[in-house]
């Protein structure tokens, strides 16, 4: 039903709280785009509806976007499915073709061939292209009965990470041999490897690998850290060429951690470098990334006009401003452009409103303030939020329109009725500010900040939106599963990852505007520790819970592959995000601005086209 309207000028008035008048209300949200936009002159951000005066926490100012939305719209790729469709069309096929050739076993050697044409696609950011084949393959490789300790160090440790990648059991005894032979000849070894990049390119593999370790693993561990020590003393001894890029940007953040189409872009370019280069494959893989590059440009554009038409940021200016870096991550959740737009609008969205009520609560809102706006979470009904500030009316409308409308997206599109489940999350979320302001006062223990911070970052209700959103006919379990919040599994893992990561990169800014306790602080006082040593605990225990991702992974049956996949790319985008500072709140650190305009704006350039070579 059409509700009364409210008594400030918003331009929707919308309350869908039964999924029965949906069809009704999509006509209507049709009809009238959700927008924000105030102009009237005689708001006040400073006038609220309760009586009592009110104290701001903070002046404190997020820098602006640095994003022109005039640009983006602006934005126009010559890389077309009319235009290049069936060029790349035919080289898929052809490259198809080789996964199935790559299978048949010569002379009763195992298959390397097809290990090391499923890494390189995977790598080049093409996979998704050959998935069923992908799988395939890397079944036949796992039935194989040959003696793979027989093959160089390359392909033992690509074997093993490939395998461990996709939910295969791999032993990690494969690196035992190694490991005493490099102990005991550390210097033959080293001495080899600056003559032989077979060798060193070996040892990287197998640092790359051992990122695949479960818990109780310590074996894995150590050949991580003996690794990494071949690794720096490379560097000290060879002058810049391939392998010492590639050995840097492994140290810096390991391949299992990192978002798969930014690492795909890098890559690209090792690639083009390699001897054993193969120039279709090149070409296939760049192409692909200029295409997908002009599906995400629509995306960004859609998303561009959204956020300008909910236009709230002039009533709400303690909120970061942050709708590109936003759907980067999205694109880190699931690269594929085939069948997910809606998926990654979905959670730019929210993500975009997520930081707005974290903002307010954090910034500017008084603890009475956010007391009201989440018990109107609670109630979700737009009647009862007469008493909110007017400030927290426009954030209450973001959010109550943009979810009900990615509920009834998907009830259209997968039948089931998720609102619910949003509801739940939503009010856990907004509660939890209620209990981290008490940390204020006193300094909790790392596991009751965990217990609390997990979920108070956001991130468990983008899990339950995506999970929605993925997932056509979720089981019972599953659903259970999901909701469960007391559940140690690999959704948590993920997100206490991702508070960890945030407290590593923004701890500094956020002691100086004077909030509550990061992690850090909490191992300071809970352990005497310094700062730099609370920082080394808290590296040790994402490491940790790296591990509980892989072995839940592995034996995690509830969860369909898809939702599992969406998690694991969660944990890298806290990585991207975090890894040399606060890169979502200081809008855009250099690092992160080229990542965008990477994966954005620049296309990769293609040295033939007409003349490209026969296929």
């Amino acid at each position: 039903m059409l509700l009364p309207l409210i008594s400030f000028p918003i331009y929707v008035y919308v309350s869908i709280i039964l999924l029965p008048t949906y069809s009704f209300i999509h006509t209507f949200m049709s009809s009238f785009p959700v927008s924000f936009s105030v102009r009237s002159s005689n708001l006040d951000m400073t006038k609220d509806n309760t009586k009592k005066p009110v104290t701001r926490q903070t002046d404190y100012m997020y820098p602006p976007s640095i994003w022109d939305h005039d640009f983006v719209q602006s934005l126009k790729s010559d890389y077309t499915e009319l235009k290049y469709g069936k060029r790349a069309e035919a080289l898929k096929e052809r490259f198809r073709q080789m996964f199935v050739d790559r299978r048949k076993v010569r002379n009763g050697s195992p298959s390397t061939d097809l290990l090391k044409l499923i890494n390189i696609t995977q790598r080049l950011g093409i996979g998704y292209h050959f998935y069923d084949e992908i799988k395939a393959g890397l079944r036949f490789i796992k039935d194989e009965h040959n003696d793979w300790e027989e093959e160089d160090l390359f392909v033992q440790a690509v074997r093993f990470r490939l395998l461990r990648e996709h939910g295969y059991e791999a032993s990690q005894d494969v690196f035992k041999k190694f490991m005493e032979e490099a102990k005991s000849s550390r210097d033959v070894i080293m001495k080899t490897c600056i003559g032989n990049n077979k060798e060193i390119e070996g040892i990287l593999s197998v640092y790359e690998a051992s990122f695949y370790a479960f818990q109780g693993e310590p074996f894995l561990k150590e050949v991580k850290e003996f690794t990494a020590s071949l690794l720096r003393e490379y560097l000290t001894l060879k002058e810049e060429n391939i392998n010492t890029k590639m050995i840097k940007h492994a140290l810096e953040l390991p391949l299992h951690w990192r978002l798969q189409r930014l690492e795909a872009r890098w890559f690209i370019d090792i690639y083009e470098m390699m001897e054993d280069m193969n120039p279709l494959l090149l070409e296939f893989a760049k192409l692909d990334f200029n295409m997908v590059q002009a599906i995400y440009q629509e995306d960004l554009k859609y998303i561009s006009r959204w956020w300008k038409e909910l236009d709230y940021l002039d009533i709400l200016k303690f909120s970061r401003d942050r709708w590109a870096e936003s759907f980067l991550w999205t694109v880190g959740l699931n690269f594929d452009p085939r069948k997910y737009g809606s998926y990654r609008r979905y959670l730019t969205k929210i993500t975009i409103i997520l930081t707005t009520i974290d903002d307010m609560n954090e910034i500017y809102a008084s603890q009475d303030e956010a007391k009201m706006f989440s018990d109107a979470v609670e109630r979700w009904d737009i009647n009862t939020i007469e008493d909110l500030p007017y400030f927290m009316k426009i954030c209450f409308m973001a959010l109550f329109n943009s979810i009900n409308e990615i509920a009834y997206d998907i009830v259209k599109k997968h039948g089931s009725n998720p609102l619910s489940f949003f509801r739940t999350s939503l009010t856990v979320f907004c509660k939890l500010y209620l209990e981290e302001v008490k940390w204020i006062e006193y300094t909790p223990t790392l596991e009751e900040y965990l217990n609390t911070a997990w979920l108070s970052a956001g991130g468990n209700t983008l899990s339950i939106v995506a999970f929605f959103a993925l997932v056509r006919e979720p089981t019972k379990e599953a659903l259970e599963r999901i909701m469960d919040i007391n559940l140690l599994d690999i959704k948590r893992y993920t997100h206490e990852i991702g508070r960890l990561m945030n407290d590593l990169g923004t701890s500094s800014d956020e002691l100086a505007r004077g909030n509550t306790p990061t992690s850090i602080q909490c191992v300071m006082h809970e352990t005497g520790a310094s700062e730099s040593a609370a920082r080394q605990h808290i590296m040790r225990l994402i490491n940790d819970k790296w591990e509980m991702i892989n072995s839940d992974k592995l034996c995690q049956s509830v969860y369909p592959e898809l939702f599992i996949d969406f998690v694991q790319s969660s944990t890298r985008g806290y990585h991207c995000y975090y890894l040399h500072g606060d890169g979502y709140g200081v809008a855009a650190k250099d690092l992160l601005k080229g990542h965008l305009i990477s994966l954005y704006f620049e296309p990769i350039p293609i040295a033939y086209k007409e003349d490209a070579p026969s296929i």
